[in-house]
């Protein structure tokens, strides 16, 4: 009987998913010990990365709920410590490779990732908010997503996610905060209160090589960088640092829009990426009659899909229309995107059928290593 509940108890524990890492706690290297009594109470002593885990509680409170629904256990305590310097150093080894060295995970030649960076040729345009609702619903969809919150100067991603917990540091490897299953890093996160970011251009790269050398983000299906707009500092950086990142182009359908977002893209030609696609945003307003009222214009999106074509030499294609919807305004303030509070609304549907467009690219075998030898 003690044999089983030991089985029992450490069956429940692999289940504990550390909220940052997201792997269980049992991999991780976090559970100390296990002590269980005849009576069937169980104590158990769990490793923290740092004194001051933010989500310290949350491990708790999942520890217990996992251990108290094993049958036999009677009652349950956990006891918080810290690892030692030695026990993070081996972690940090475990997440990061032999040697734990530092380095842009996703220029890795095995690396899986797709990396879309949303640019926009002018502000206004709803670029972020339809970044955070891609990345949303990916999660949803089981896949493991991250947001890089390149926009150094106009920084919303948290805000739009509803996130205020700031990141974790372990030494020299930050853990990013998690908001519905995706991972986010911003500087948002390190100033305080609403100042200002007044940097100048090698700043703003040394940021961006930090967010991608320093923050763990483990291994993602999708990782996706919120540009800030035009064809800047950050614009440049993004093509030096993760040179395989595609490019998705968001505007709206005035034609004047079109015009300065087609430059946006058309930087492909310059950094020797590609062009995801072009998604036109604030297509129409639904009246309650039904009709559409095109606002902004229309086709927009169409045309510089067009063009982009004829400029980088291969297919752009138009892989949605997003209406406008008061609701997707809402969630936004809320920090609760439209994907998971409203899926059923128009404007959530067009976004989570452009999700599944970029969900099903494949990713090319150019450059990775398959493992194969001649025999």
């Amino acid at each position: 009987m003690t044999e089983n509940l030991h089985q029992a108890v450490n069956a429940a524990l692999a289940t504990v998913i550390d909220p940052e890492l997201r792997r269980p706690i049992t991999e991780l290297g976090m559970v100390d010990s296990v002590e269980i009594s005849d009576d069937g109470r169980v104590r158990l002593a769990v490793l923290l990365t740092i004194a001051g885990c933010p989500l310290r509680d949350t491990i708790t409170a999942d520890s217990e709920k996992a251990l108290s629904s094993v049958p036999g256990v009677t009652a349950v305590e956990v006891e918080l410590k810290v690892m030692s310097q030695a026990q993070r150093d081996a972690l940090k080894e475990q997440l990061r490779g032999a040697g734990g060295q530092r380095g842009i995970p996703f220029n890795q030649p095995g690396s899986l990732t797709k990396v879309f960076a949303v640019a926009s040729g002018k502000g206004g345009v709803g670029k972020s908010s339809v970044t955070v609702n891609l990345a949303c619903a990916l999660a949803a969809q089981g896949l493991r997503v991250g947001i890089v919150d390149a926009d150094v100067y106009g920084f919303s991603v948290p805000a739009l996610m509803g996130i205020t917990q700031a990141p974790t540091r372990v030494d020299d490897m930050i853990l990013p905060p998690v908001a519905y299953g995706v991972k986010v890093i911003s500087i948002g996160m390190f100033v305080t209160g609403n100042q200002p970011v007044a940097w100048r251009g090698p700043m703003l790269h040394r940021a961006l090589e930090q967010f991608l050398t320093d923050v763990y983000f483990g291994d993602l299906d999708a990782l996706f960088l919120d540009l800030p707009p035009g064809t800047g500092d950050i614009a440049i950086s993004v093509a030096q640092l993760l040179p395989k990142a595609e490019i998705l182009v968001v505007t709206t359908p005035q034609a004047a829009a079109a015009d300065v977002a087609e430059r946006a893209g058309a930087i492909a030609t310059q950094t020797g990426q590609s062009v995801a696609g072009v998604i036109e945003n604030m297509s129409y307003l639904e009246m309650p009659d039904g009709a559409r009222m095109e606002l902004f214009g229309s086709g927009g999106g169409a045309v510089l899909a067009e063009r982009l074509t004829a400029t980088v030499g291969s297919v752009v294609p138009l892989l949605g229309q997003i209406p406008l919807d008061i609701l997707l305004r809402e969630g936004g303030d809320a920090g609760s995107p439209i994907v998971l509070g409203q899926p059923d609304t128009p404007a959530a549907v067009a976004l989570v059928e452009i999700a599944g467009k970029l969900a099903a690219k494949p990713r090319g075998l150019t450059g990775m290593k398959l493992g194969l030898q001649p025999r």
